[in-house]
């Protein structure tokens, strides 16, 4: 199969690297000028992996997804309308785009999804590839399972099977909303896990967890979808790599944050953060613990005040 990945970034080039290893006839684009995408010209490498001659370097949109069956787009998630209203130029009907991105649009709240859906319209098929994993645990032979939703199962189910390989089994699914939101509000729970471990509470991650789950599975209920998928691996099965693991971004930026250390960029959870917001006031559902982390990395509010006031509230009923 001919598949394009969007994206030269860590995961992007991941993918690229991934797809060819099972068999895929793989093309990676970068935007036209991009650092990423020389640095991987020249050398054929970056940080995390190399890739074979075989995968196919580009910075020509139309060329990358004309050639392409599944085009898999990785980018960041604030930059997916700007990337969807380039592709409504090109001819996309029938093929199958796979987002392999975890985030919400800051303003509106919207599912990234539903994003690149307004700008395409219904000519392309559209599905999620999240879960658990870090680019280095991969490329080092560590397996791990990850899912595929679409709205569509039969279309979920037959990318599940053109993507699935020795380093990753999927599940699919239909619940494309609650993969989605869970997916996204993750990176959030691993902010608040990160200012836990620079404020040695490392301890009260047991409840940061119990009491995420509860507040995103109700709000993916008050949405239209399914609130046992908070516990699959679109959130709940990555809590490890998100809210423990030393190559997540998300729990390295709350704790930088806790200790006054720069972070060499912006965390996505801090995007989501605010458009969870949107989303809490929109369906009438508190979100304690994605409040307090609003409160933090946008309102500036102390961390250790914040988050003792949160975990050390008035008893109640759980």
């Amino acid at each position: 199969m001919r598949i394009s990945i969007l994206g030269c970034g860590r995961w992007g080039s991941f993918h690229a690297w991934y797809a060819q290893r099972i068999g895929h006839d793989v093309t990676l684009w970068g935007r036209p000028g991009s650092k990423r995408l020389e640095e991987l010209r020249q050398t054929r490498r970056n940080e995390y992996l190399a890739l074979p001659e075989t995968v196919t370097l580009t910075d020509d949109l139309t060329a990358a997804v004309a050639g392409a069956e599944t085009v898999i787009i990785s980018i960041p998630s604030q930059s997916l309308r700007s990337l969807g209203q380039q592709l409504a130029r090109l001819d996309i009907a029938g093929k199958v785009f796979v987002l392999c991105m975890k985030g919400l649009e800051i303003g509106t709240g919207e599912r990234l999804s539903r994003v690149l859906r307004q700008e395409t319209g219904p000519g392309p098929g559209i599905a999620v590839w999240v879960g658990p994993g870090h680019v280095q645990d991969f490329v080092a032979g560590i397996p791990n399972c990850m899912v595929m939703a679409a709205e569509e199962e039969s279309l979920a189910e037959k990318t599940a099977a053109n993507f699935s390989g020795p380093l990753i089994r999927f599940y699919y699914g239909r619940d494309l909303l609650g993969a989605e939101i869970g997916a996204a509000a993750k990176n959030v729970i691993g902010l608040a896990a990160g200012m836990l471990d620079g404020l040695r509470c490392v301890s009260l991650k047991g409840a940061l967890m119990a009491r995420g789950t509860a507040e995103l599975s109700r709000l993916v209920g008050a949405m239209g979808g399914d609130p046992a998928t908070i516990y699959g691996l679109s959130h709940l099965g990555d809590y490890e790599a998100t809210l423990f693991s030393p190559h997540s971004n998300n729990r390295r930026y709350g704790e930088n944050l806790v200790l006054g250390q720069p972070s060499p960029k912006l965390a996505e959870g801090v995007y989501t953060a605010e458009a969870l917001m949107t989303l809490s006031a929109r369906y009438g559902v508190e979100l304690p613990i994605c409040r307090t982390v609003y409160e933090i990395v946008r309102q500036g509010k102390d961390p250790a005040h914040a988050l003792k006031r949160l975990f050390l509230r008035p008893a109640k009923s759980e």
